[in-house]
């Protein structure tokens, strides 16, 4: 882990105009990944106007108390720039190390995001959930933006849809979803916010994209299938990924955003600065 090149990093990405740097959560795997909370905290310090966020933490391994305790510290440092990218996760199989029970996660995980809520918007809190209980207890400081960070949920299937726009502020589509999965998955999204009665312009639509903005193609699928075969151990999921020329990347991004979307977060995989200059100056201007 080179911390000079994190924040080379971030202070290009910063200056070339981006909207908010994005960070990922792997507690357990093979793929060096350091914790959001404390990286973002780093990214803080280093940063003055982009947006910081996780996409996303795996809420339901983490005890929601001092989860809530460390975001609402975060979004005070960062001066109300965090946004909290929340998701179930799909490896059940890790909860054992976690010292849980795979059973009942998904209400663990809804659980704990309705109590970090009332931890960040009320003085009080007493909560009896089938986790946690709380009797008139409360965190100080409470997050700086009111009445609390935005969370986006991220999800995939039509149930985890459904619980995305039941509990978020937004939704999240997979980086590992593929542009036409995506288009189906956001017509659900749509679908269910108005059956929740909810007004969809209060509710934030985005995709996670991997990309190489790469003319050597050649190159760039040698190097994402590499990265593929070490995250994911399935080099062919290099089938999600845009990459190629900057008219290529454009045409299957115009896609994406066609589908009237909030925010498109670009996931370069390899030399991310120079594609951080390439996505900004060659690529995203033509999107707007």
């Amino acid at each position: 882990i080179d911390p000079a090149a994190i924040a080379r990093w971030l202070v290009k990405a910063e200056s070339l105009g981006y909207y908010g740097g994005w960070t990922q959560e792997q507690v357990l795997g093979t793929v060096a990944a350091l914790d959001p909370v404390p990286l973002l905290s780093y990214a803080a310090a280093l940063t003055s106007r982009m947006k910081l966020g996780t996409s996303v933490l795996l809420t339901a391994l983490r005890n929601p108390v001092p989860l809530a305790k460390s975001l609402a510290t975060l979004d005070q440092l960062s001066q109300g720039r965090l946004m909290v990218g929340v998701g179930l996760g799909g490896h059940a199989e890790t909860y054992p190390a976690f010292g849980m029970t795979r059973e009942g996660r998904a209400s663990r995980f809804e659980e704990g995001v309705q109590l970090m809520k009332k931890l960040w918007t009320q003085n009080s809190v007493t909560f009896d959930g089938r986790f946690t209980q709380m009797d008139g207890q409360s965190i100080d400081p409470r997050p700086l933006q009111k009445p609390h960070p935005p969370i986006w949920v991220g999800a995939g299937s039509p149930r985890a849809l459904k619980r995305a726009v039941r509990l978020g502020d937004g939704w999240m589509g997979a980086g590992a979803s593929s542009i036409p999965a995506f288009t189906e998955e956001i017509k659900l999204v749509r679908q269910y916010l108005e059956e929740d009665g909810r007004d969809p312009t209060t509710f934030a639509l985005s995709k996670r994209v991997y990309i190489a903005v790469d003319r050597n193609k050649k190159r760039a699928d040698q190097k994402l299938r590499e990265w593929f075969g070490r995250y994911s151990h399935d080099p062919e999921k290099i089938s999600v990924a845009v990459f190629g020329s900057e008219d290529e990347c454009i045409e299957s991004l115009a896609k994406i955003v066609a589908e009237g979307i909030d925010m498109l977060m670009v996931n370069p995989l390899y030399d991310f600065e120079e594609q951080a200059e390439r996505l900004a100056k060659d690529v995203l201007p033509k999107l707007l």
